[in-house]
């Protein structure tokens, strides 16, 4: 099994992400480090919802080993309302001016057509949307620009009723089959496949048992012939999962090494890149994973 990403026979592009400003070699796995601008993360409850904040967060999971950033203005955690486009931008644009002078790959977690905008304006390498560009302009605004990277998720429904009614039956061909679709319909526009990442959405209208199938079952998302991106960090169905019997799950700080484990067994299983919280811990633990892999027997 690779370090990174599967690629199949016949895969158009090369083994790495093209971005604004960088190609990312994808021969090992990569951790995107997560920085949440906003007062109502599920994970960090708004401690870097401030402009300074959110860079002293970005320089430590630089310096914890994170290999890029993503930064998101607005909560997409069940039940979270909409955050206004005047907001979100006011909260971005302080944060990206300065993140984009920090020497790494960021990625700006938005659905907005007006703020993947003005974050290319600003520098941005990838644009990172939860609803993969289906919102109107949306991927026209990414196929104008030359070379920016994009990651497109699965989500059922929208933060506000996903969980209240998740998918039904086996999930994997059907995310398998949204996310064929959304990467074709950004082919048709002229982005190159080397620029195209999928994530299959963990937690984002899914049950406990839907998730875990999209773990064992990963391989059949890398057929697509795209690097995986994948986001398990903190996810409610970690806290599921390590709860004991009538036991309150525990919150979201609680989770590390439930987060740690599923980030690792993604990358085990293909993931290219991992999208976490706690950056130094998943560092660690992938630097592990790589050294047996290399004293293992050819």
């Amino acid at each position: 099994m690779n370090t990174a990403w599967s690629r199949p026979e016949g895969y158009p592009g090369g083994r790495f992400w093209q971005t604004a400003r960088f190609a990312i070699d994808l021969s090992r796995p990569k951790v995107m480090g997560i920085v949440n601008v906003t007062p109502d993360s599920f994970s960090d409850g708004g401690s870097h919802c401030d402009a300074s904040a959110a860079l002293r967060h970005c320089e430590q999971l630089l310096s914890e080993g994170a290999d890029m950033l993503d930064i998101g203005a607005e909560a997409t955690r069940p039940g979270a309302e909409p955050v206004p486009l005047e907001q979100e931008l006011e909260r971005l644009e302080p944060v990206l001016k300065d993140a984009v002078r920090l020497g790494v790959p960021i990625s700006v977690d938005t659905y907005k057509p007006a703020v993947m905008q003005r974050a290319l304006d600003l520098g941005v390498d990838i644009i990172n949307d939860v609803r993969a560009l289906q919102e109107p302009q949306a991927a026209v605004t990414v196929a104008r620009h030359p070379s920016c990277g994009v990651c497109l998720m699965h989500m059922h429904r929208d933060p506000q009723t996903m969980q209240v009614a998740p998918m039904e039956g086996d999930v994997v061909p059907a995310v398998r089959g949204f996310l064929a679709q959304a990467a074709a319909r950004l082919r048709v526009l002229g982005v190159e496949a080397e620029r195209i990442v999928l994530d299959p959405g963990i937690g984002f209208g899914k049950t406990v048992e839907q998730n875990f199938s999209l773990l064992a079952r990963q391989g059949e998302l890398l057929e697509l012939a795209y690097p995986l991106l994948v986001g398990w960090s903190r996810k409610s169905s970690l806290g599921a999962v390590v709860a004991a019997p009538g036991a309150v799950v525990p919150p979201p700080g609680q989770r590390l090494g439930a987060s740690v484990a599923a980030a690792l067994l993604a990358v085990e299983r293909g993931a290219a890149v991992v999208r976490v919280h706690d950056v130094l811990e998943t560092v660690q633990a992938i630097k592990v994973w790589e050294r047996v892999r290399q004293a293992s027997p050819a």
